[in-house]
């Protein structure tokens, strides 16, 4: 399937167990009318099975990340410590030899190790999202701490949380 050259869409990662509510909440904003906030959800390109080797879900990232202009990171607690996606979790990697019994290239980063690596070497625009009321880059993975723009999803205000919606708005749309 042909995909373009051109790079307009927005690439989304982060944690989609631990911030899927956070996640979902750009999503919301983004299908709603009533919302200015409008972006073309790379996802929507090509998807890999949950039983596909990682490094056939690696392949599947790639296309997305490759018509991409924009990597959006979600950041959450766990974002920096998570290793989905490393052959190390892969049936087919034999530790013994450190390599892929299927004749693979083998790959210790996590999915998120392995979106932000590109999204740096491919020059995108980086928006990294903190499930927060404040940045904490300590959280954020080390290939991202210094690039791009780095803004807290959230804000507290008479005891109340709200999202940040104009914040978040302006770092994507900016």
């Amino acid at each position: 399937m042909y995909y373009g050259t051109y790079r307009t869409k927005t690439y989304i990662a982060g944690d989609w167990t631990g911030d899927k509510s956070a996640i979902d909440q750009l999503r919301k904003w983004n299908d709603s009318e009533y919302w200015s906030l409008s972006f073309v959800d790379a996802h929507d390109i090509t998807q890999a099975k949950d039983s596909s080797l990682n490094c056939s879900i690696k392949a599947s990232l790639k296309k997305r990340l490759d018509v991409s202009k924009t990597f959006v990171l979600v950041v959450g607690n766990d974002t920096k410590s998570l290793r989905s996606g490393s052959c190390s979790y892969c049936q087919s990697y034999n530790s013994y030899w450190s390599g892929c019994a299927r004749g693979h290239s083998v790959d210790l980063r996590s999915y998120i190790e392995y979106e932000c690596q590109q999204a740096v070497n491919a020059q995108m625009k980086i928006v990294v999202l903190y499930n927060s009321t404040y940045v904490n880059k300590e959280k954020c993975p080390n290939s991202l701490k210094s690039l791009g723009t780095h803004v807290a999803m959230k804000y507290y205000r008479e005891g109340y949380t709200y999202w940040n919606y104009v914040e978040i708005k302006n770092a994507l749309m900016n």
